[in-house]
């Protein structure tokens, strides 16, 4: 990935560092970077040692696990609510995930030093990244049981309302191959699922291109999974109109 300047993309469009206090915001983003991930880029594998955190804008980027014989399954997905890179500021240098590109797009990148040590402020953007930590384990949870307990066809349906809420519109870029191997299934699982989406016209698929034709009867056929990890998400992050203290003794939404 390269350092890019972009005047149309601005660090207040990663939601974590929107809501973060200005005081925290001079520290930081003089030293923040805009880099391009490409789809399918692979940003560390597992017990990689981390240099940088990342913020994604528009793109998304994929945590997986992937066993020795090479298969793989997502346990959650990052985009512009978050930050990749979760280890450095957890006390670890290295994470047993692999981290891909899904959906290309721009991020910040920040150098894991600058980060930690505003972490060790014990300030405002301690009781930020403990609450997005939270919000992702939830994620990495459900993800969890719903591989274990639904079909392929409700976790493709959570799989594109996950990708949806992190992208500026309904359409998204990616293979079928590249959607089989997040969710840990075999790709004729996958063809089948998005074609009973098209059927529904719910989805418009073509040539590794997907479009969300209805949103709300997506939502109906995915699991309970998705509703979970949205609401959850939900009550933990400030939106983008709201400010972000932390406490010893609690963290709050004003």
């Amino acid at each position: 990935m390269q350092k890019i300047i972009n005047t149309q993309i601005t660090p207040l469009q990663n939601h974590l560092l929107a809501v973060l206090p200005d005081e925290v915001k001079e520290r930081l983003f003089p030293f923040v970077e805009l880099v391009k991930l490409e789809l399918g880029e692979v940003m560390y594998e597992a017990g990689d040692k981390l240099a940088n955190v990342y913020f994604p804008v528009d793109s998304i980027v994929s945590l997986l696990y992937v066993m020795e014989s090479g298969a793989s399954a997502e346990i959650s997905v990052v985009g512009n609510e978050g930050v990749v890179g979760i280890a450095l500021f957890m006390g670890g240098e290295s994470t047993s995930s692999r981290a891909v590109v899904q959906s290309a797009g721009y991020a910040y990148r920040l150098k894991g030093k600058r980060l930690t040590e505003e972490f060790h402020r014990h300030g405002k953007l301690l009781g930020l990244m403990l609450r997005y930590t939270q919000s992702l384990i939830t994620q990495m949870s459900q993800t969890a049981v719903c591989n274990r307990h639904h079909t392929i066809d409700q976790q493709l349906c959570r799989f594109l309302l996950l990708s949806l809420d992190r992208l500026p519109d309904n359409n998204l870029t990616m293979t079928q191959e590249l959607i089989a191997n997040m969710l840990g299934v075999r790709r004729e699982g996958v063809t089948e699922a998005a074609g009973k989406l098209q059927k529904l016209g719910v989805i418009d698929y073509h040539r590794g291109h997907i479009t969300v034709l209805n949103r709300q009867k997506l939502e109906d056929l995915s699991c309970e999974c998705y509703a979970v990890v949205k609401k959850e998400t939900d009550r933990l992050l400030p939106h983008e109109n709201e400010k972000f203290y932390y406490t010893s003794q609690n963290v709050t939404n004003l």
